[in-house]
């Protein structure tokens, strides 16, 4: 058997740049070329009807695995007239052939052969050609002639290159939005009315009503609802807490109402009467002494006057200490403003709409707009990016965002979104797509065949690329 060898300039230099599937006297009828686990197995159907050789003379064909400098040549064909047949019968060692070979005399020779070589694999090998070689030598092997022709420019095929596809968002009749927020509103002992100059309120008041404004000057959105919850600290009764609960937060929609022409059903109010999870929660976080005792006490099914009288008796430092540090921070007034936003028709307007409030624009929207833009461009992977960070927990969302970071060859970022996009079969068909960019078919494979038994077409010609990647086949022709 030929072991690898440096290929000589003049084969290099002899071999026809053009898939030719001929070489003088040898007609190439049809080849198949594949990887068959660690060996690489070439099948050839050769006509040798043409193949003319004097008797002093021998042909040698050859195929040739080649990559840049280097070759692994296969078994050869060695065709030999009368009288250098005789000769090489009684001078063996002399012969260009070796009983690994196939020999003919070329009196004998058959009109076709089936040729068969196989080679281990090698990876220098991955993009490499298949040469057939005509070598032509008269007396003492001096060389007459050599001609070669190009069988298989690429072996394997190049990577595959899958479709990528987006899912359209469904249609979004409303576009409701909402903004919220939290302002601490502090009230004399025991009064319900709101005094815009007590203590901090004008600047906690201008919270609520700074957002309201924000809202309201947007041309594109109208308010359709406004909430307000009202948080009490659990100190003092349970019944006027109640009282001072409900009294206050009445007292703030009074003063939004005063402000403004909203519709008297617009606003609506609730309370929270007395704040027993904000203050387990600053326990759970606190390094308090008893604090593990505190924790029963909160979590217990006592009522809420049992809980403080309990707390005050027997852990007196501890509640001293919540009352001065945990339950101002309990007093505060949660409120949300609902919106809609109207619809962007033009792809003009949504562009601009998507520059500076992209936060207006449905995934609809979104997608309409990414249709215009070239596939793989810059401009495509940042819409895509802003669409995810608007809508983080949509599964269309970081779906759609994960084809674009495949695009861009970001498989880390591709995956990450995938991982949120939730399991359905576009999305079992990107996995394979991830994989076969990576070039991991064997990885791929399973996720394309899944998908494809769910209904993604686009699987069904990635899968045959991927089975036929590492063969290269001519058929004969009819």
């Amino acid at each position: 058997m030929k072991r690898f060898i440096y290929l000589t300039v003049l084969l290099l230099t002899a071999v026809s740049a053009a898939n030719a599937q001929s070489i003088t006297g040898v007609n190439v009828e049809s080849y198949t070329m594949e990887r068959n686990g660690g060996y690489v197995v070439v099948d050839m159907e050769l006509d040798l009807r043409g193949l003319e050789v004097k008797g002093n003379e021998s042909a040698i064909i050859t195929p040739h695995i080649v990559r840049d400098t280097l070759s692994v040549a296969l078994k050869s064909v060695g065709v030999y007239g009368r009288n250098r047949y005789f000769f090489y019968e009684r001078n063996k060692a002399l012969a260009p052939t070796s009983s690994e070979d196939i020999e003919y005399r070329s009196n004998e020779l058959p009109e076709t052969i089936h040729y068969h070589a196989v080679v281990p694999y090698e990876e220098w090998m991955d993009g490499c050609k298949l040469i057939l070689e005509r070598a032509d030598c008269g007396c003492a092997n001096a060389e007459l002639a050599r001609e070669g022709s190009v069988l298989v420019d690429r072996f394997p095929l190049e990577p595959y290159a899958p479709m990528l596809i987006y899912i359209r968002p469904e249609t979004v009749g409303t576009k409701s939005r909402s903004v919220s927020g939290s302002a601490f509103i502090d009230f004399p002992v025991n009064k319900v009315d709101i005094r815009t100059d007590f203590r901090n309120n004008e600047t906690e008041l201008a919270k609520i009503t700074g957002t309201i404004d924000s809202v309201k000057a947007d041309k594109d959105v109208t308010i359709t609802a406004i909430s307000i919850k009202g948080y009490a600290s659990p100190e003092g009764t349970y019944a006027n807490n109640t009282r001072l609960a409900k009294g206050r937060t009445e007292a703030l929609k009074l003063y939004v109402e005063t402000l403004y022409n909203f519709p008297s059903n617009l606003i609506t109010t609730s309370y929270e009467v007395e704040d027993w999870a904000g203050v387990e929660l600053y326990v759970e976080a606190s390094t308090l002494a008893n604090k593990e005792a505190i924790l029963g006490v909160i979590r217990s099914d006592s009522a809420p006057d049992v809980k403080e009288y309990t707390l005050r008796k027997y852990y007196t430092a501890d509640y001293f200490y919540l009352l001065e540090n945990c339950y101002p921070s309990l007093r505060h007034s949660d409120y949300v403003i609902e919106y809609e936003v109207r619809q962007y028709s033009s792809l003009e307007e949504i562009e601009q709409i998507m520059n500076t409030a992209p936060q207006k624009l449905s995934l609809e929207e979104f997608y309409a707009l990414a249709k215009s833009y070239e596939e793989g461009s810059d401009e495509l992977d940042e819409l895509w990016e802003i669409a995810v960070r608007m809508y983080p927990h949509d599964e269309i969302a970081n779906f759609n965002a994960a084809n674009s970071a495949m695009n861009k060859g970001d498989f880390e970022r591709a995956e990450r979104y995938l991982s949120k996009a939730g399991n359905r079969p576009e999305v079992i068909y990107s996995r394979g797509c991830i994989e076969t960019l990576r070039e991991n078919y064997v990885a791929a494979i399973p996720y394309l065949e899944e998908a494809l038994k769910a209904g993604v077409k686009e699987a069904e010609p990635i899968l045959e690329a991927l089975n036929n990647h590492w063969k290269v086949t001519q058929a004969k022709k009819k």
